[in-house]
């Protein structure tokens, strides 16, 4: 290793030509974290599902890569960096094809679920090989350069499989990645360097078990309990006693074993930790607005697919534009860039709360790329602060952790969102409804008779029909204000991190 951290012997085209098939590997993998979910409707349609049934192809993939992801850091000791992503993207792309070859639910599932495991650590993986491969005074601008694929991909992704659905079938929504992920492959196993000699890595089965099994429990508990009633149904009290159980059994065996699954002395580590509980908080704000926005603007607001389409493509410029802008920010106070970061994301969730039925196209389109924007300064100094004082042999396995809790930010806040949405609309229209009766005379006001009328049953439908839209925007007004308090408490931990050169001296 030379004095700036950088692998001698690897020539600065080398370096690049890496850059471009890691940067390639992770776009591949990210765009496919969110394309499945615009083409949702149509493969619940052709494989003849409940929508309860079909959202297992989300699911299952979610807990994959949740539970795969720390076993980035032993695969890489085991394996060597050089085969375990030239394996991994070789598998998802195999994944996807079969998925969308799939013609049952179980087969589609099943697919899925190899997609999200072989995938997992791609991104871990990606960035770890980027930060040993360049130097440390190239690090802010390879960061920007890869975080820019891995948060703007999930972005187009959708956009574009959404359209390839609609002029031919959902199946061409993952037929779009194949060829990506065979330039990939083919990119990695030519530019990577070569693994140096590996070992015969112990690995701790029981931390890993426990591990998963919290994981797979407590994703289980947030997918299907409003479904089920919450802790009104066994299914949901054993499968958090099972969580409970499974996660008490992990922190006792890390802390008491020589060799554990997940080293607990890198929280010994201040900026690290604290980088632990803002890349979460990120993994929360990052995807919940493009999960929650398209069916609010399709259903209740009248939206096309193209107009939900320049809206999330706006949060994409907004996110190109901010990690360029990062690349500028890094010569300040990293504590800023990423209080001025979540701050931006807290001014847009405080305007999301002033949105109603009516809201414009402009409007949107302003709000998400002000969100994107966010996304964007705050990924690099973040991701700078959390690495800059762990030495590089750590770097896999922290690695691997941060992305993890990145991921389980993303799916647990995106569930509880759905099921404060679903909650609070059932209860505001059964109040709502309440209110229609031949006795208030409000309704007999003479605009509100010209809307609708109330002696007719296709009359009362257009009323019950304007009720659960009405009562459906209080419930994402609610899930918007989950955002924006969530934002703030960002900001208050973005403050309290050391500087990178501070903390080195330390």
């Amino acid at each position: 290793m030379t004095a700036d951290g950088a692998a001698s012997g690897i020539s600065a085209s080398q370096r690049y030509l890496t850059l471009a098939t890691v940067v390639l590997g992770s776009s591949l993998y990210g765009t496919a974290l969110l394309t499945t979910s615009t083409v949702l409707p149509q493969m619940q349609g052709a494989m003849s599902a409940t929508q309860d049934e079909i959202a297992w192809a989300m699911t299952f993939n979610i807990l994959a890569t949740a539970v795969v992801t720390p076993m980035t850091g032993w695969l890489v000791a085991r394996f060597g960096s050089k085969r375990v992503m030239v394996c991994s993207i070789a598998c998802f792309t195999l994944a996807t094809l079969l998925c969308g070859m799939a013609q049952s639910l179980e087969m589609l599932v099943l697919w899925r679920v190899v997609q999200g495991g072989t995938g997992a650590p791609v991104v871990p993986l990606s960035q770890s090989i980027l930060l040993d491969t360049f130097p440390r005074r190239q690090h802010t601008m390879v960061l920007s350069i890869f975080g820019m694929a891995v948060a703007v991909a999930p972005v187009f992704g959708p956009v574009v499989g959404g359209h390839l659905a609609e002029i031919y079938s959902w199946r061409w929504s993952f037929y779009m990645l194949v060829p990506v992920g065979f330039l990939s492959v083919i990119g990695m196993q030519l530019t990577l360097a070569s693994d140096r000699q590996v070992t015969k890595a112990r690995f701790d089965w029981t931390g890993f078990l426990a591990l998963a099994t919290a994981l797979a429990a407590v994703q289980l508990v947030l997918a299907r309990g409003v479904r089920l009633d919450w802790f009104s149904s066994p299914e949901i009290v054993i499968e958090c006693l099972v969580a409970a159980l499974a996660f008490y059994i992990f922190v006792v065996h890390c802390l008491t074993t020589t060799a554990p699954f997940l080293n607990p002395k890198l929280l010994t580590d201040r900026n690290y930790a604290i980088g632990l509980a803002l890349v979460t908080i990120y993994g929360m704000l990052n995807f919940t607005p493009m999960v929650l926005l398209p069916p609010l603007l399709q259903q209740h607001v009248g939206f096309s697919d193209a107009l939900v389409g320049q809206v999330i493509g706006s949060r994409g410029v907004g996110m190109t534009i901010g990690f360029m802008t990062a690349g500028f920010m890094s010569r300040i106070d990293p504590r800023i860039s990423m209080a001025f970061g979540f701050s931006l994301q807290t001014v847009a969730g405080l305007w999301m709360l002033t949105f109603d039925l009516n809201v414009t196209m402009d409007v949107l389109v302003l709000n998400s790329a002000i969100q994107g924007f966010a996304v964007g300064v705050v990924w690099v100094p973040m991701t700078m602060v959390a690495f800059a004082t762990l030495a590089p042999q750590d770097r896999a396995e922290a690695s691997s952790v941060f992305h993890l809790l990145r991921n389980i930010g993303s799916s647990f806040f995106i569930s509880l969102s759905i099921a404060e949405i679903v909650r609070t609309s059932g209860a505001n229209y059964s109040r709502m409804t309440e209110m229609i009766t031949p006795y208030n005379t409000t309704l007999a006001m003479p605009g509100l008779t010209g809307a609708w009328t109330f002696d007719t049953v296709p009359g009362l439908a257009k009323v019950a029909n304007e009720i659960a839209r009405q009562s459906a925007m209080i419930g994402y007004l609610n899930a918007f204000m989950m955002y924006t308090v969530t934002s703030a408490l960002a900001v208050g931990f973005a403050l309290m991190v050391r500087r990178p050169r501070a903390a080195r001296a330390a």
